[in-house]
């Protein structure tokens, strides 16, 4: 078998498979540990996913496209409902769906809100139940996690993981491999995300900004990248002026610090993992705005790439 990037072996398989459930689930941290890099921020706060990510795992026998999803959630504004729309329309499309659950956490009425909605789809896609964060758990904990699970819904294959230490995080994508189509290579070898570096960047900037804040303002946060351009006569430099948008004026102040010194925290923190990811030196220009109640305007919500 070929095609324009290359042989690839017959019985290659290649598609795609979406992580979904409820906010703070592990499915970012589970995505990045699958890929073997970080292409999905992640965050002690619940609804820290605002985009589908797509991660690319290349195997010499096939190629998995992992999308990470935001949590499905009951939406108190424009933004969650949109976000919600995101994650139907992902599971809609993909070959394969992982269904995670937290294994420190009991298994409720959010997960069950889920599966209902999942069972539209069960029957031409394959669910795998996935209990993760088992680093956090008891061995009877994790027994109690995988009883519950498995009395949701009939799935293909149940497994708890670790996205941490690296517990069965292999054996989850051989499963979810196996439920892929035969077919040749999506994505050229070595890519690792499809994602604008802009998208990336901007993402890195607001999981900094998400750290040590209040608990009523990270669904208030979002960044947009003005620039991104070489330092003219510095090859090796890139110049990059974004805009961390609030919806008030007292959580502006909440971001920037006294005198400052919250935002520069925040821009030292990010400008290190923007590095790594652009593997060049980087000078951020960082500003801080207000879009009032942004996650209720259509516009201003098209304005920020909602």
């Amino acid at each position: 078998m070929s095609n324009i990037f290359g042989d690839v072996p017959d019985g290659f398989r290649s598609g795609f498979a979406c992580f979904v459930g409820r906010p703070n689930a592990g499915k970012s941290t589970l995505t990045n540990a699958l890929i073997g890099t970080k292409i999905a921020i992640t965050s002690s706060r619940p609804q820290t996913t605002r985009h589908a990510i797509r991660g690319i795992l290349h195997r010499p026998d096939a190629q998995l496209i992992v999308i990470d999803t935001p949590g499905l959630h009951k939406p108190r504004t424009l933004l969650g409902s949109r976000l919600n729309d995101i994650v139907r329309e992902t599971w809609s499309e993909v070959d394969v769906i992982g269904f995670c659950v937290p294994a420190d956490v009991s298994v409720g009425r959010g997960d069950e809100f889920i599966i209902n909605e999942l069972k539209a789809v069960a029957g031409r896609t394959p669910i795998i139940g996935v209990v993760t964060k088992t680093d956090l758990a008891q061995p009877e904990q994790i027994a109690e996690r995988l009883t519950e699970l498995s009395a949701l819904m009939q799935f293909e294959d149940v497994v708890p993981c670790s996205a941490v230490d690296g517990f069965q995080v292999g054996l989850l994508a051989d499963l979810l491999v196996k439920q892929l189509p035969e077919g040749p290579s999506l994505y050229p070898d070595g890519e690792l995300t499809d994602e604008p570096e802009e998208t990336l960047v901007a993402e890195l900037i607001r999981e900094a900004a998400l750290e040590g804040v209040r608990d009523e303002l990270p669904h208030s946060i979002a960044v947009v990248i003005e620039e991104m351009v070489p330092r003219e006569g510095k090859s090796d430099l890139l110049d990059v002026r974004a805009v961390v948008y609030v919806e008030r004026s007292s959580q502006k102040g909440i971001v920037i610090g006294k005198g400052g010194a919250r935002l520069r925290q925040v821009g030292t923190d990010s400008r290190l993992q923007i590095e790594k990811l652009l593997g060049t030196r980087i000078y951020l220009d960082l500003h801080v705005k207000i879009a009032k109640d942004w996650q209720r305007d259509p516009r201003q919500l098209r304005k920020l790439g909602f």
